[in-house]
């Protein structure tokens, strides 16, 4: 079982965020000890996981909900969500390729770059 401050530290989360998916249904209702301090399950982190890879990826609160639902409604929605994380797959891959595209123009550009300084501190340009 983990803290609020635990799972703070081991995702980068901030508290307020944590409380905040719970809030929203993102997160299950998590358990508190006697004093009323949250305590994490390892499943619960997992689902963190999920969430935080959802979040991570583009989908929006809204959309995270939406697809926690499905959950909550068991097993007649799994070609539902499956159908969710595959247009979102399909997005997050479309956003990679662009970003991959934007980071060979740069690397083309820092080569060049690397090409001139070489060329201007007086030695030859290599190919």
């Amino acid at each position: 079982m983990y803290s609020i401050n635990e799972v703070e530290k081991m995702y980068g989360l901030p508290a307020s965020t944590l409380r905040f998916y719970e809030r929203k249904g993102i997160l299950p209702k998590i358990n508190r000890d006697g004093g009323g301090r949250r305590k994490y399950t390892e499943q619960e982190l997992q689902w963190l996981q999920l969430v935080m890879a959802l979040r991570n990826t583009g989908m929006s609160i809204d959309e995270i909900k939406d697809y926690v639902a499905l959950i909550h409604e068991g097993e007649d929605t799994l070609e539902q969500r499956r159908s969710v994380l595959l247009k979102h797959k399909e997005g997050v891959e479309k956003d990679m390729a662009q970003t991959f595209s934007y980071l060979e123009k740069i690397n083309r550009k820092v080569a060049i770059y690397d090409a001139m300084i070489h060329k201007k501190n007086g030695g030859d340009i290599l190919i």
